[in-house]
């Protein structure tokens, strides 16, 4: 059974001896803990990471957290992840400031690391508790999907069906993370619509990553939700450009960008004995379209 991940937290601090004590700290709390000294390597580190929780000083000496805080708000990786605000300052006025941006609580230097053990502790465990649901499509993902993967462990006459789109990072990149996420959640309706046209109401559909889907279905109705899907991705996969760039659109294709991604496995292909063995079949059977 794999290895339960430990949370992810960046400090975002300047002053090295005490990043350098947070890091140690922390990481003796059973934390996976990065570091970053200036507030332009915290965004650039927030885009590539997935993290739980972001410890971040007001004084860096390039741009200050509350310019680093609206950035990450505003990157789709990090526009959820809990902020903790780590400053000398005590006016009223910049703690507004700071829950205005979406921070979660707000700690004063110096402080009783006990204290801040304990916020840090607490938010991640009211993290924990929201549901765990996309917040571009609303569809479940995370606890949720896993639940229902591991209970086909022992189960017969079960299909999987994973639907992805191949290099959405860097559509992301061209176009933004809003033109990005209206092509996710356009693809979800596409996903939903064909289930609900060609499945059961007891079937399941959920995010099996961020950028993709998982749904589950029988052997008998599998194929049909797959090629409703795959029709319809494939006639909409060059109005998911903006209208100015419609003619880079077939550049963009031959690069393979927003190509779809499918695959299937079933209980006859199994069995499978773990989560993980679940999750690797179906990796291994998905392939670009």
């Amino acid at each position: 059974m794999a290895e339960e991940s430990k949370p992810k937290i960046l400090v975002v601090e300047d002053d090295l001896d005490l990043a350098e004590m947070l890091n140690a700290y922390l990481r003796v709390q059973n934390y996976d803990v990065m570091t970053a000294a200036w507030g332009k390597e915290a965004v650039e580190l927030s885009a590539t990471e997935t993290l739980d929780l972001i410890v971040l000083d007001i004084r860096l000496p390039d741009i200050d957290g509350y310019e680093v805080c609206r950035q990450l708000r505003q990157q789709r990786r990090t526009e959820n992840v809990p902020i903790i605000f780590l400053t000398e300052k005590r006016d009223r006025v910049d703690k507004l400031q700071g829950l205005e941006l979406g921070v979660v609580d707000y700690i004063t230097k110096p402080f009783d690391i006990q204290e801040l053990r304990l916020r840090i502790r607490n938010t991640l465990s009211r993290a924990a508790r929201q549901t765990h649901s996309n917040p571009v499509t609303d569809l479940p993902e995370g606890d949720l999907v896993n639940d229902k993967l591991t209970g086909l462990l022992l189960a017969e006459n079960w299909s999987l069906l994973y639907v992805g789109l191949n290099n959405l990072s860097g559509f992301r990149e061209l176009y933004g993370f809003v033109a990005a996420d209206d092509v996710l959640r356009a693809v979800s309706l596409m996903v939903k619509n064909a289930v609900r046209e060609h499945g059961r109401e007891e079937d399941f559909v959920g995010h099996m990553e961020p950028e993709a889907f998982v749904i589950i279905t029988t052997p008998e109705l599998v194929g049909q939700i797959r090629e409703k899907v795959e029709s319809r991705i494939r006639q909409s996969r060059e109005y998911f450009y903006p209208l100015k760039d419609r003619e880079k659109v077939r550049e963009a294709m031959e690069a393979d960008h927003l190509k779809l991604v499918s695959g299937v496995i079933d209980h006859a292909g199994g069995p499978y004995n773990t989560l993980d063995d679940l999750k690797a079949a179906l990796q291994k059977a998905s392939r670009p379209e």
